[in-house]
């Protein structure tokens, strides 16, 4: 997890490569799509939609990597519905936190913190760096209230970030 531009979806393209299951960001490809059809569920015109439509995709990759037999890396998670819900002042619905509170992740959830070298914006990310600061930080108390303990991604070069991780859970 972590805020936009802060690496995390080159680190999730690196540990593909090299053979480890992975779920892609969910919020990047539903605006996408919704761009493509002209739909309103985007953080810039219908926020509790965007997010609704994250956490169902969210804990529907959730329940297909559940019956994983080793690591999967997911480019996001189902508590940053939550940390979004709470950066952007939305209601917390029954539905959010069942959703939080009954899918979830073993093992290790590691934090991208927010850095300004490598951050930049496109179609799909409008946001600057001062919301990716704030996201950080909606992130980190999000899963703090659902009690995963956060790992601090280093910031250094992808090839380093993936070792580093590898390293945390116990090889390479």
């Amino acid at each position: 997890t972590g805020g936009p531009g802060s690496g995390k979806s080159s680190v999730i393209e690196a540990l593909q490569r090299l053979g480890y299951a992975c779920s892609e960001e969910k919020g990047r490809r539903i605006i996408k799509e919704e761009l493509e059809r002209s739909g309103h569920a985007l953080p810039w015109r219908d926020k509790t939609a965007f997010r609704d439509k994250m956490l169902d995709e969210e804990i529907c990759a959730h329940k297909h990597h559940s019956r994983s037999g080793g690591p999967v890396f997911f480019d996001r998670g189902i508590i940053d519905a939550y940390g979004y819900t709470l950066l952007e002042g939305l209601e917390i619905t029954a539905t959010l936190l069942s959703g939080c509170a009954s899918h979830r992740y073993d093992g290790q959830i590691f934090i991208f913190p927010p850095w300004e070298r490598i951050f930049t914006n496109d179609t799909e990310r409008k946001q600057d760096f001062a919301e990716a600061l704030r996201t950080h930080e909606a992130m980190l108390q999000a899963y703090g209230v659902f009690g995963y303990a956060l790992i601090r991604v280093p910031l250094v070069p992808v090839e380093e970030r993936v070792r580093f991780i590898l390293r945390k859970l116990g090889g390479e």
